[in-house]
């Protein structure tokens, strides 16, 4: 037997026979909504089936099961949870919670946070499915030192996104708001706040007990409240008797989740990847030879290794005589930093053991720093001229590194957000210096990757055989090629050449 699992009564504790839709208190199981063989293909019901239908019998004396509570209509909902408004020095670790999701959500949610109080992990989390199906739990820390005090907003996008299938992506955004109370304020006012401004408010600790709150004016609010054993409970918040301070320390309650984005019609690709290069013939050409594209939620910077290498980006030293992959190039961390788009932007953080340096200066490890154009990345802290980037252009949906070092003429590379489409006037008031004006305006889109025009608007598909001419390849010229391989002067893992991300035949990663 199991407790009542449906997700809109998690503090229901009747225990339910298998194969039963509803429990004791009406409340509909998950293995309802499966499918049920016909009668002619059941020989005898079991003893389990036979009791069921004596309860399907008395349910429809009792009435139906609202609609509400049938799982299949439960809305996708962000459980917030452990919210303390006194804690102490406004530093905060929340509970965050996914329930009511489809069963069509990628593996992994990708989570996007912006928000005026300070949070201490970056903008960028991920939420991850188990082989369970249930979703992994996730606490974001922030701190609300000196911010004023009032409501303030955290808003919050969720993205699923499947690497085979673009089509089925998927985007959610909701604004909970978080109370910063002023320095006096008692637990009551703190709950009434809420109570005023929040709807399926949870007031938690432990082991859970339903109460009802009468609140000033006579109405009558629902919440759970949680308390060691805790049984039904009336607390009264009217304060006639003077001021109320209630002996519960944590807050919870449901963000709706609103989908933005419907599923995207896409069309068919005529060459999927998550990374690619565009190569010029020429080995001597004064412009860059290789520009390796890349659009992947985070874009690991490492190392170069030819045999399972840890990054996405490798990285080698070049010297006097080119290209060194021994030496200087093993102060480099097999994952020596991370590139992502969060809500403010690209950001990098180190992850390294041998540092970084931004325009200078150590950021600090696991610190995101947003980028900007112009910004000198150097690798390592300690030992200068291994590896210099510089940030050229800063698109809404992609970013451009050139190396400054001796590798400048080797490669650049282009970072774009994954099923990413800019648009023209976006792009017209991008940050581009004169070192990034001859690329082209590239994005990601239904699996693969696309060049816009600039003037007319138009998008072309980037697959190998394409001519770049006609796309206005600045400096490429006729002997200009794509392939969907980052690195396809060499040979690498099967993680970089991109069969494990974007299932891309090995054949078509040799053309």
């Amino acid at each position: 037997m199991n407790r009542c699992r449906n997700p809109e009564y998690p503090h229901c504790t009747v225990w339910v026979m298998p194969g039963d839709a509803v429990c004791e208190h009406g409340h509909a199981q998950p293995e309802a909504t499966k499918d049920v063989a016909p009668a002619s293909a059941i020989a005898l019901p079991t003893g389990y089936e036979a009791l069921s239908n004596v309860r399907a019998r008395r349910d429809t004396v009792i009435g139906p099961i609202p609609a509400a509570s049938q799982p299949g209509l439960q809305r996708p909902q962000l459980h917030i949870s452990g919210f303390d408004p006194r804690a102490a020095g406004g530093r905060q670790a929340i509970r965050l919670e996914l329930r009511g999701m489809p069963m069509d959500c990628a593996s992994e949610v990708r989570m996007l946070v912006r928000s005026s109080l300070r949070l201490q992990g970056g903008a960028s989390y991920v939420f991850q499915r188990t082989t369970r199906g249930e979703w992994r739990l996730l606490f974001l820390e922030f701190s609300s030192r000196g911010v004023e005090h009032g409501q303030h907003r955290i808003e919050i996008e969720l993205h699923s996104r499947h690497p085979h299938a673009p089509g089925a992506s998927r985007t959610w955004v909701c604004s909970p708001v978080i109370l910063v109370p002023r320095h006096d304020a008692g637990l009551a006012e703190i709950h009434q706040t809420f109570l005023a401004t929040h709807k399926n408010v949870r007031v938690t600790a432990d082991d859970a007990g339903i109460a009802r709150v009468n609140a000033p004016g006579g109405g009558r609010i629902d919440i759970d409240v949680t308390a060691r054993n805790a049984s039904i409970a009336h607390l009264n918040l009217e304060g006639d008797g003077g001021k109320i301070d209630l002996g519960i320390s944590t807050i919870a309650w449901d963000e709706d989740l609103i989908e933005i984005d419907l599923p995207h019609a896409a069309g068919e690709h005529p060459c999927p990847a998550s990374s690619a290069c565009l190569v010029h013939a020429e080995a001597d050409s004064s412009t860059q030879r290789h520009v390796r594209l890349f659009a992947l939620d985070e874009c690991v910077l490492g190392r170069f290794e030819a045999i399972e290498p840890e990054a996405d980006l490798l990285l080698a030293h070049h010297g006097e005589a080119g290209e060194e992959r021994g030496g200087l190039t093993r102060r480099l961390s097999g994952r020596h930093a991370i590139i992502r788009c969060g809500r403010s932007g690209f950001e990098i953080e180190d992850v390294s053991r041998y540092g970084l340096l931004l325009d200078g200066v150590w950021p600090g490890k696991h610190l995101p720093t947003l980028l900007r154009p112009g910004m000198r990345i150097e690798f390592t802290a300690s030992i200068k001229g291994i590896v210099t980037l510089e940030v050229t252009a800063l698109l809404p949906h992609a970013v451009v590194l050139h190396r400054l070092d001796a590798g400048a003429r080797a490669e650049c590379f282009y970072l774009m957000a994954p099923e990413c489409a800019p648009h023209t006037r976006d792009i017209a008031r991008a940050n581009v210096m004169p070192r990034a004006a001859g690329l082209p305006v590239l994005f990601h889109r239904d699996g693969g990757f696309w060049q816009l025009d600039r003037a007319g608007g138009q998008e072309q598909p980037l697959a190998p055989g394409a001519d770049l001419e006609r796309l206005a390849f600045t400096g490429f010229g006729a002997g200009a090629r794509f392939t969907p391989n980052a690195y396809p002067e060499t040979r690498v893992s099967r993680r970089q050449s991109g069969e494990r991300r974007s299932g891309v035949p090995a054949a078509l990663l040799e053309a």
